[in-house]
């Protein structure tokens, strides 16, 4: 945090009621380039103030959207997406300098995002209610309505993708938003607000107010005018949300922590087994809910696998995320570059044996940004705490079974519940894995791989509600029963009035 710095470097300020507007104290974020520890850009910080100018704003655009023809908004959503794939490469820049993931990484994402804004552009004239034919005399059905003022907290590790997840569903259901983003990686947000503005949004209908979790987190949390509350991040961030919005009983949809179990047969195609564990481990350095750190693998092959998995893992390029050849970039902020290192450590006070990687880079240029190397535990138990705790980085572990029953115990024994994958040839056991997992998606031969039109969410202490598919666009709807009586001269009064002649 700082005071408004005179700068050549980018400078963003909030954006509210359809433009960039000062914050209200003056006081600035300064985003710092993972890859390099020097900033790069200013960006306004929100305080109470900010956030309630925000909510207003929101609020005023409601009543005028919500009325708006839904085939109107779809074209707008369309509009927004055309517009990210005009700008793809510079957003694709400015997110990985912003957060340190890889550009073929940032680029599959950006992309992504304006793919997901046409699924929903497309969805937007689809909510329907129902009709209930079960009393004679009444017409009785539902409505599907938005909820209002959407407040949106998103996380650092895919900043725009997650942005636009909670824009395209709230908006095409007719809700205004204001969104939240995490204070380590606020500019794409920001660049997507000032694109809602080209493609035509009403004023109002967008609002970014980047800032502390502790102020304008809180402050968005706690505001009545808020009228339903979306967050992605990590599960104590998501219990401390649920108690400040406790007082406005506001309604919640939550995707949070994983420690996804990635489990191995022996009878499964090992090589694409072992690249799919590097993927779903490695991607984002790590940094991903979905992460399958857990590597269980059926013990009569998991010499083999392991071989073939540590060959992978040596052979990553971490790098410059700028460079289109890096395959695994930064940790994305030095709080979390600790954390990682912390749990290393845990590990090896534990008894596991470090088989690749373990400390962080020495030398440049990788000593000057926050690079950890890419590492592989062995001799882990599924009890110890590396094994239960999501460490969010660039660490894995492979631990052997025996059978069927001990893997789905031990997969199933952490507090989380996302995502869960398993590589068999087996239909059956592919079956029942997919019932018994306790995670909210579950891949069979392939891993960490999403569509829009599959909901996505988690169970446990993995969050509530669901993203993506028409399922997600309905959490961002609550339900209105209306009951007409059509024929009120057959009906009985209990108390013995009758209808005047």
């Amino acid at each position: 945090m700082t005071e408004r710095a005179n700068t050549t470097l980018l400078s963003k300020r909030l954006w509210i009621d359809g433009k960039p507007v000062e914050a209200s104290s003056g006081r600035q974020i300064a985003c710092v380039n993972p890859a390099t520890g020097q900033v790069w850009a200013h960006v306004d910080e929100a305080d109470a103030n900010d956030v309630d100018r925000a909510v207003e704003a929101a609020a005023r655009a409601f009543p005028a959207w919500r009325r708006t023809e839904p085939a109107t908004r779809g074209r707008l959503l369309w509009r927004l997406a055309e517009l990210i794939d005009r700008d793809a490469e510079r957003l694709i820049r400015l997110e990985s300098t912003d957060n340190g993931k890889a550009v073929r990484e940032s680029g599959g994402e950006i992309r992504g995002a304006a793919d997901y804004l046409r699924y929903y552009a497309g969805l937007a004239d689809k909510v329907y209610g129902q009709n209930i034919d079960t009393r004679r005399g009444t017409v009785m059905f539902t409505y599907r309505e938005p909820y209002g003022v959407v407040g949106a907290i998103t996380p650092w590790n895919s900043p725009f993708y997650m942005a636009v997840r909670k824009l395209a569903p709230a908006l095409a259901a007719g809700n205004t938003i204001v969104i939240k983003p995490a204070e380590h990686t606020p500019v794409t947000a920001l660049e997507l607000a000032e694109l809602t503005a080209e493609a035509g949004f009403p004023a109002g209908l967008v609002n970014v107010v980047p800032g502390f979790g502790e102020v304008a987190g809180v402050a968005l949390t706690t505001h009545p005018g808020v009228r339903k509350i979306v967050f992605t991040g990590e599960s104590a961030t998501g219990v401390a949300i649920t108690r400040a919005s406790a007082d406005n009983i506001t309604p919640l949809s939550f995707e949070l922590g994983g420690k996804a179990p990635h489990i191995v047969f022996a009878d499964a195609d090992l090589d694409a087994a072992a690249i799919s564990a590097v993927n779903g481990g490695y991607g984002a350095a790590g940094q991903s809910c979905t992460a399958g750190s857990r590597i269980f693998v059926e013990r009569r092959a998991c010499d083999e696998f392991t071989q073939r998995y540590l060959e992978l893992v040596r052979s990553l390029r971490v790098g410059d995320p700028l460079d289109p050849a890096t395959q695994v970039g930064s940790i994305t902020h030095a709080e979390q570059f600790g954390k990682v290192s912390k749990y290393v450590s845990v590990g090896r006070d534990e008894g596991a044996e470090v088989l690749v990687g373990g400390d962080r880079y020495n030398g440049p240029p990788l000593s000057l940004g926050l690079f950890y190397q890419p590492t592989v535990f062995g001799n882990t138990d599924p009890g110890m705490r590396i094994a239960q705790d999501e460490i969010f980085g660039p660490v894995s572990m492979i631990i052997p079974f025996d059978d069927d029953d001990e893997v789905l115990a031990a997969s199933n024994s952490v507090r989380y519940g996302l995502t869960a994958g398993l590589w068999t040839r087996d239909l059956a056991r592919a079956h029942r894995f997919a019932r018994e997992l306790e995670a909210g998606m579950v891949w069979v031969n392939t891993f960490r791989t999403v569509h829009s039109s599959l909901p996505y969410g988690g169970f446990k202490a993995s969050g509530y509600g669901r993203e993506d598919g028409i399922e997600g666009l309905l959490w961002y709807t609550h339900t209105k029963s209306v009951m007409i009586d059509i024929e009120p001269e057959t009906r009985p009064d209990l108390f013995g009035f009758r209808n005047p002649a």
